[in-house]
């Protein structure tokens, strides 16, 4: 068994269970430190959790993995291998997506990662487009490579961007531009645009939106493959939990936290209470918050030592859209991909509507975008036998919008089902078993500023150093991981802001730091060094 160095004089409190939470006590206790998880609910996880409804299972949020070995190396520092601790199945299609036309006539696209195929189904779409699809795939492969060194280190202020590598990263990245932009500028017909574009949603924004650094979504699929674990991704959550415990970390579930002590500026310990209703005070040196940062600086810290960082502040950011969610227990098979996305007629209308100031005056559209995972047809231990585990996602405006979820929401659930017998010709009426829904407001109750569930928006105005700070500013001690850091959302983004805090706390505590992946001149990534 793999014996990690002794530094227990160090104590870590990591404030959630979630996947940047997981990551970085895994990075921490693989060298020693003593480290503590408090969940507040009864699993690990996060918005990466499980719903389980009349012996159906579907994943809470993420539903599919990109950039495996991303993750990869966070278990190789546990001396583990993630192709042997867990079953992934690299999907072909990656997806399904329909998009929506105005006149009606959609077109169905099945994405591969054969790019001369992919090419091809391009052509079918609009010729010349096939053409540059190769193009546009080579483009981004050397954004990526060039971009990965600013996506693996903390940018805390425009200095951190004065570095060479930085300063090349930029002529590739071309941060003025959108998405929209650079897509347009590779391809004509609008279907094809949206089929590289639409992953901006990942981000909770728009292609017109999104800064054009996010065209490495789609390379990234196409490069790297779409992924499903066995057991969803939750079971990912349940592995790297494994892995921490058996290092000595330690993770209290049912467990939340109140506030922080503070001595001075520093943080020393943290108010947290039991579901029992037991109330106590825990030391700790170091505090690590994978709590949504908006919410626990909010709630976790007093105004008054913040900073700039007051809750009018905070509030006024611009946050992603949100989701309405339908997990449904169908009889039967499905039939269609793992994954279908399908995209409104009236698109750009769509996104208006989404996101209209801010979320604040957003509106549900009558023809929403939407998308349908059907886990099942992969995954058969996800339902009994022959039925299938069905999760529809529905972007909608965040919580600042003034929409009464508690008449809108069953409105929706009929909206959809409606759609997806209209789009993909699947009837789910007289065939489900069982379901639960969640809307806005109930991923703001789960402590999600806003019930933005895809965390601050990834505005040019809040990247890099724009973003929450990995180590905060306000109090010593405490330190920020997750998709509201750098380098943003997403769950192998995710894992590398927790490589980053967990890089930065360990120098702090003159620790030796696990290895830095670097890009080599032939483009693999290998761990080398150990990093600063």
């Amino acid at each position: 068994m793999f014996a990690p160095p002794h530094n227990r004089a160090h104590r870590v409190a990591i404030v959630g269970a979630g996947p940047g939470g997981l990551a970085a006590g895994i990075l921490l206790a693989a060298r020693g430190v003593d480290v503590t998880i408090y969940e507040k609910q009864p699993m690990v996880g996060g918005r990466t959790g499980q719903v389980r409804v009349g012996g159906y299972q579907f994943d809470l949020g993420p539903t599919f993995y990109l950039m495996p070995y991303v993750l990869q190396e966070i278990f190789q520092t546990a001396s583990k291998d993630l192709y042997q601790e867990l079953e992934l199945t690299r999907l072909d299609p990656m997806y399904r997506l329909v998009v929506g036309q105005p006149d009606g006539s959609d077109v169905t696209i099945d994405a591969t990662q054969d790019i001369d195929e992919m090419g091809r189904r391009v052509g079918a779409v609009h010729a010349p487009d096939g053409e540059r699809f190769a193009d546009f795939i080579a483009h981004n492969r050397k954004k990526l490579d060039a971009a990965e060194p600013i996506l693996r280190r903390p940018i805390r202020s425009l200095l951190d961007l004065a570095r060479p590598d930085a300063m090349k990263a930029a002529t590739l990245i071309q941060p003025t531009r959108s998405v929209h932009d650079l897509n347009s500028r590779y391809f004509e017909h609008p279907a094809v645009r949206l089929a590289v574009g639409f992953q901006s949603k990942y981000l909770g924004m728009s292609p017109k939106a999104a800064p054009s650094l996010f065209t490495i979504l789609p390379y990234i699929e196409y490069e790297y493959g779409v992924w499903h674990p066995k057991g969803g991704c939750h079971a990912i959550m349940r592995k790297m939990a494994e892995i921490f415990e058996n290092l000595g970390g330690t993770i209290e579930t049912g467990v939340s936290v109140e506030k922080a002590e503070l001595t001075g500026r520093r943080v020393s310990g943290l108010h947290i209470a039991r579901e029992s209703g037991e109330r106590e005070t825990v030391a700790c040196d170091h505090a690590v918050f994978n709590a949504d940062a908006s919410w626990a600086i909010k709630n976790i810290f007093p105004e008054s030592v913040r900073g700039r960082y007051t809750d009018a502040f905070l509030d006024s950011r611009k946050y992603s859209c949100s989701t309405y969610m339908l997990y449904m227990g169908v009889e039967g098979r499905i039939d269609l991909p793992h994954h279908t996305i399908r995209t409104a007629r009236a698109y750009e209308q769509n996104l208006e509507d989404i996101g209209r100031d801010g979320g604040a005056g957003g509106s549900l559209s009558d023809d929403p975008s939407y998308y349908l995972c059907n886990a099942s047809v992969t995954d058969p231990t996800l339902a009994p036998a022959g039925h299938s585990s069905l999760y529809i996602l529905m972007p909608t405006p965040n919580g600042k919008a003034p929409i009464d979820w508690g008449s809108e929401g069953p409105k929706a659930r009929e909206r959809l089902l409606d759609l997806i017998h209209r789009d993909l010709g699947v009837e789910l009426r007289g065939r489900i078993r069982a379901e639960k829904q969640l809307t806005p407001d109930d991923w703001a109750s789960m402590n999600i500023n806003h019930g933005a569930t895809f965390n601050l928006a990834h505005s040019l105005d809040q990247m890099l150093h724009k973003r929450i700070p990995h180590r905060a500013p306000f109090a010593d001690g405490a330190w920020f991981v997750g998709g509201a850091t750098h380098p943003g959302s997403g769950l192998p983004v995710i894992f590398l802001s927790a490589q980053i805090t967990a890089r930065m706390l360990l120098d702090e505590l003159g620790v030796t730091p696990p290895p830095v992946a670097v890009v080599t001149a032939a483009g693999q990534r290998e761990l080398q060094g150990a990093g600063s």
